[in-house]
């Protein structure tokens, strides 16, 4: 009987899933930060100072924006759009974590060039448009 009824609600679920977003790296981003966000701010609510517990209540206003973000983002319809989200969060998440590049704005036509680290300063041409500039790595 148990497993029937356990069986009928994981089917609905999948029903009501059937077409929406679901999960994503940004959205596992979003949910550790506002764990962490309530964490931060159940440890200065136990400070008994007036400026922590304003801190505290900041805290917990920015965490469940961000739940919010990520429940929205889970049941969203709009796929092509989350898909968007989470590709420029990934890229600029590859950003924070290339150690051996520099990334430079084409000055011309904003296109993004990746130059190699530790070069001094060195000519950048765009390979879009032919620009040159001039820009330390």
């Amino acid at each position: 009987m148990f497993r029937r009824m356990g069986q009928r609600i994981s089917d609905g679920i999948r029903r009501f899933m059937f077409g929406r977003y679901g999960l994503d790296q940004l959205n596992v981003f979003l949910m550790i930060a506002a764990v962490a966000l309530c964490l931060l701010s159940f440890v200065f609510s136990r400070i008994s100072a007036v400026w922590s517990v304003a801190l505290s209540f900041v805290l917990n206003l920015i965490a469940y924006v961000l739940l919010f973000g990520y429940v929205f983002r889970a049941f969203s319809r709009n796929i092509e759009k989350r898909n968007r989200e989470n590709r420029r969060f990934l890229t600029f998440k590859a950003r924070l974590t290339d150690r051996r590049s520099r990334y430079y704005r084409c000055p011309n036509c904003k296109q993004t060039v990746r130059v190699p680290r530790g070069r001094g300063k060195i000519c950048i041409k765009c390979p879009k448009c032919g620009e040159k500039f001039v820009r330390k790595s």
